[in-house]
């Protein structure tokens, strides 16, 4: 990950390790290795046994190096040599990071953290992918009696930190992520992960509160990257909930759309452009104009005047654009990095219904050419995010642990960029860098407040609070200029 000043970013093991911790990390992105191809080469070098493994068993190769890993402190034995640990090389790091060790791969870290072998699931099935290369299953494939498994194990090997992502339960995921098929609210596929979910934190606790862990003497952070939009008719029949009655639907997936061919039917303009898919696609114009070009321009009008024969509803929708940002915009709303060539155009931002890509075609013969809803397979999608829509925009986090107040419940206005800070105020660990986010005090017990925050407590958390809003993406002057930007 590159930051505004084109460097590496910090990485979120560091304060840890450096305290003499080591991290394991299951699934989380930028702190695993996330494929083979670049991954390997880098980490084992280009002409190792694991990157021979790359071409001679690519499916192994992936179950064996990617999706796990622990990051060591200095000397732990857990990273030596002998565990096939490798130089943990972090070169942009402030203040430096050398002589630290990782281990990569569940091939690795597996018979450190468990030696009688193989790694089971809570329910003590073998973690496996879909065609039985054990080892990880895949990003898929993290149920949560998989990915807590993990963290469990880990932690009574030793392991004190562990970061952990768990696949999402609006989707079913098969084997091992073999599929991936878009439930509906309330359908019975639904509800069965859902308890399969509780059923497994609730395993996993009682687990960790048997080995002596528990909210006493250790912290524990959960939330969601993001909202979903679910995109579908109406539920059958008219007021099922999903547990006394399960829900139904016709048809459920995004409205899959071509843009650039929908522009040049509806308008005739035929710039060429390329997009990042989405619901909320950021635009790359070709030649990179700059945001007053007269062509750019045009194109903006264009999108904000797009209106379509909506699939769902058999009516032509005006307004599918909901807001444009330019780079200016894009700026505030933390869109742009030290790279020129990786700021788009402009954003669009669409109802959430719609998933808008981009193909060279020609104009579209009829609506239904370039706005489809597609067949529900195995393979199918129906929970739009990215966008900012509340449902999509407003999440929610969870902390428990020492110097943490049993609040049932809390309106305190808070993003991701806050848990950072919140969870190293509660360590009493710093990093060495900036934080965008502030700590969150107001859930914390005075008892654990550095002493200048309880030093005009009013004071503070006002400012805290109009902080958020001018600097966070979802704050009042983002989502002003934004109005502004469109």
């Amino acid at each position: 990950m590159i930051n505004e000043n084109g460097k590496i970013a910090p990485a979120p093991w560091v304060p840890y390790t450096r305290a003499g911790c080591d991290v394991g990390a299951v699934a989380t992105a930028n702190t695993i290795l996330e494929n083979t191809g670049i991954d390997i080469p880098t980490v084992f070098g280009t002409g190792s046994p694991e990157a021979a493994e790359v071409t001679a068993n690519p499916a192994q190769a992936f179950a064996d190096f990617v999706g796990i890993g622990v990051h060591c402190a200095q000397g732990s034995d857990v990273c030596q040599a002998a565990n096939h640990g490798r130089p943990d090389l972090l070169p942009d790091e402030p203040s430096g990071y050398v002589g630290f060790n990782g281990l990569f791969g569940a091939k690795y870290v597996d018979p450190v953290i468990k030696p009688s072998g193989p790694m089971t699931d809570l329910d003590g099935n073998v973690i496996q992918d879909a065609t039985g290369h054990v080892g990880f299953p895949g990003f898929d494939g993290m149920e949560a009696t998989v990915s807590l498994s993990w963290v469990a194990q880990m932690q009574e090997s030793g392991i004190p930190v562990t970061y952990a992502y768990i696949s999402d339960a609006h989707d079913g995921h098969g084997t091992s992520g073999n599929i991936h098929f878009a439930y509906g609210p309330g359908e019975a596929g639904y509800t069965q992960q859902l308890a399969d979910y509780d059923a497994a934190f609730q395993k996993f606790f009682d687990r960790l509160a048997a080995d002596g862990i528990n909210k006493s003497n250790t912290l524990f952070v959960f939330t969601v990257d993001e909202g979903d939009h679910f995109v579908g008719d109406a539920p059958t029949p008219a007021g099922c909930d999903g547990v006394t009655t399960p829900c139904s639907y016709n048809r459920v997936g995004e409205i899959n759309a071509d843009l650039r061919r929908m522009i040049r039917t509806q308008f005739g303009d035929t710039t060429t452009f390329s997009v990042h898919s989405d619901d909320a696609p950021t635009v790359y114009v070709n030649g990179n104009p700059g945001r007053t070009d007269p062509t750019v321009r045009q194109l903006e009008r264009e999108s904000a005047q797009l209106s379509w024969l909506n699939p769902y509803t058999g009516q032509v929708q005006n307004g599918i654009t909901v807001a444009l940002a330019d780079p200016v915009e894009e700026k505030i709303l933390h869109m742009v990095t030290a790279d020129p060539f990786r700021t788009p155009t402009f954003t669009l931002f669409a109802d959430p219904d719609w998933f808008l890509f981009a193909t060279g075609g020609a104009a579209c013969a009829t609506p239904a050419a370039c706005a489809t809803i597609p067949a529900r397979t195995n393979q199918s999608f129906a929970w739009n995010h990215g966008d900012i829509q509340d449902e999509i925009a407003s999440t929610w986090v969870g902390y428990v642990g020492p110097g943490v107040q049993h609040l049932t419940n809390s309106d305190v206005w808070s993003d991701h960029t806050d848990v950072r800070p919140t969870m190293l105020s509660l360590l009493n660990l710093v990093d060495d860098y900036r934080h965008d986010g502030r700590v969150v005090f107001e859930i914390m017990d005075d008892s654990v407040l550095p002493a200048s925050m309880k030093t005009d407590r009013a004071t503070l958390q006002h400012l805290a609070q109009v902080y958020k809003q001018i600097s966070a993406s979802f704050g009042d002057l983002a989502m002003t200029t934004l109005v502004v930007s469109t």
